[in-house]
């Protein structure tokens, strides 16, 4: 529908605007304390209903985490992630959701029992406008995960993702203890 239409439209501008920023640094991040821990929760919560109505289990494991970081930054990356691990995951699939202490650095976990990816996308997934599953492309603009990248790199964090084609993939973030 025309809605639709300009949704997706809508959505592919902001997208490209704020990459524009991130990329030309015109837009700095405002550091503050964050309970990831509930940051994590509340985006889970937000995505309940459709959870829900693909019949998914989730499965969080989250440990009790404050970090100084970037709030708006990263309701981005959460916000991409669970949204695309719940888009590519069938109708009784499970999504993971995961927050642990390891040494210097949190790490957060989202996983899924979806399509999964190939090698080849793998190596391109954090690309501008690249579409590794073209099946799901009219939901999507490409964007996103480069988004993702980009908001990770400005906090000086790391991403990366572990997949394989049939079976889910897992992105693994991981954030300074301090930024």
């Amino acid at each position: 529908t025309l809605v639709q239409a300009s949704k997706r439209l809508t959505a592919l501008v902001t997208n490209i605007l704020k990459l524009n920023k991130l990329e030309n640094q015109e837009i700095k991040p405002e550091y503050e304390t964050v309970n990831l821990t509930e940051m994590l929760a509340e985006t889970v919560l937000s995505f309940e209903e459709w959870i829900e109505k693909k019949g998914l289990t989730l499965d969080c494991d989250l440990d009790d985490v404050t970090l100084v970081s970037a709030t708006s930054y990263l309701e981005i990356v959460w916000n991409n992630l669970l949204s695309n691990a719940i888009k590519f995951t069938d109708a009784g699939g499970v999504i993971g959701v995961s927050l642990k202490r390891e040494n210097s650095w949190y790490t957060v976990r989202i996983s899924d029992t979806g399509c999964g990816i190939s090698p080849e996308t793998g190596k391109h997934i954090f690309e501008k406008f690249y579409q590794g599953d073209t099946s799901h492309a009219q939901e999507g603009n490409g964007l996103g995960l480069a988004l993702v990248k980009k908001v990770i790199d400005v906090l000086g964090g790391e991403i990366s993702v572990e997949s394989e084609q049939g079976k889910g993939s897992t992105f693994i973030v991981r954030l300074k203890k301090h930024a």
